[in-house]
């Protein structure tokens, strides 16, 4: 497997939620991860408040570069919504949920 080199840049944050960095996701992938669910195992990247609807598609990008011969097909990262959306105005009321 061949790895970029970031330099300075490994210590960007690519999931906020979860403050992983690209060197995180670097060491992973060096560690043997061969798939981007491996990747999500080994950092927890994706699975912060935001559920990897902000960082997925870097994430997914990112690995698929460094890794090409990566199986794409097999294993997706998720988007989870949550269970039922509802408006703060109902949570600041403390309504039935």
């Amino acid at each position: 497997m061949q790895s970029k080199t970031f330099g300075a840049s490994g210590h960007v944050l690519v999931c906020r939620c979860e403050e992983v960095s690209i060197a995180q996701m670097e060491q992973a992938c060096r560690m043997g991860v061969d798939t981007v669910r491996q990747l999500k195992m080994a950092t927890r990247v994706t699975m912060g408040a935001c559920q990897g609807r902000v960082c997925r598609q870097l994430v997914e990008s990112w690995f698929y570069n460094q890794v090409p011969a990566a199986r794409r097909e097999a294993e997706l990262l998720s988007q989870r919504p949550p269970v039922r959306p509802i408006t703060f105005g109902q949570l600041a009321e403390g309504g039935s949920l």
